[in-house]
């Protein structure tokens, strides 16, 4: 289940707001600027390549490069018997910015979002079916949890991809990890 807990940067253990009700989760966050949406199932096998995945959602994908200026997809995936898992769980754990609009849509699997405005964190679970759009400069930082289990298509405005501006704030070790909180969605 798709879950938005909202934590007090100064009490950080734990969320004062937990929400489950999607529509509530888009107002919540399009208070920030950041996109919340749900797009309808396709069926895809187990094993879809990424042309495969990139076809089945064209329609979506080519609407938001039109809307939004996007370049490039592609698709990412990763699952718990890759032996770096532990290495690319560590690369996205602090804390950073990007130039560019984040934008995710989980084909499968799930992962865990913290979006930091002001001295609110919010922790946002998505779940297959989840697109999620975090505007440029925005503080944030991603959980896949010790055993990642997903697959996404992210887009960029930047044909070189995803690069990371690290704030050196230590806020992201003071919240709780995916551990925790992918247990709050039951």
């Amino acid at each position: 289940m798709t879950t938005l807990s909202i934590f007090h940067q100064n009490q950080p253990d734990e969320a004062h707001t937990v929400m489950t009700d999607p529509r509530a989760i888009g107002d919540a966050l399009a208070r920030h600027g950041v996109r919340f949406e749900q797009w309808p199932t396709r069926d895809l096998p187990a094993d879809a390549s990424q042309e495969q995945i990139l076809e089945a959602y064209s329609d979506e994908v080519e609407h938001l490069k039109q809307e939004c200026g996007f370049q490039t997809a592609d698709v990412v995936s990763l699952n718990p018997d890759n032996p770096q898992k532990e290495a690319f769980r560590q690369k996205f754990l602090d804390e950073h910015t990007h130039s560019e609009d984040e934008v995710r849509f989980f084909v499968r699997g799930q992962g865990l979002f913290y979006l930091h405005f002001g001295d609110q964190v919010y922790a946002l679970l998505c779940q297959q079916n989840d697109l999620i759009s975090v505007p440029d400069g925005t503080r944030h930082w991603f959980d896949m949890g010790p055993e990642p289990q997903f697959t996404c298509i992210r887009l960029f405005t930047n044909p070189e991809g995803w690069v990371a501006s690290f704030t050196g704030e230590d806020i992201a070790s003071r919240l709780p990890r995916y551990e925790r909180l992918a247990g709050v969605a039951g």
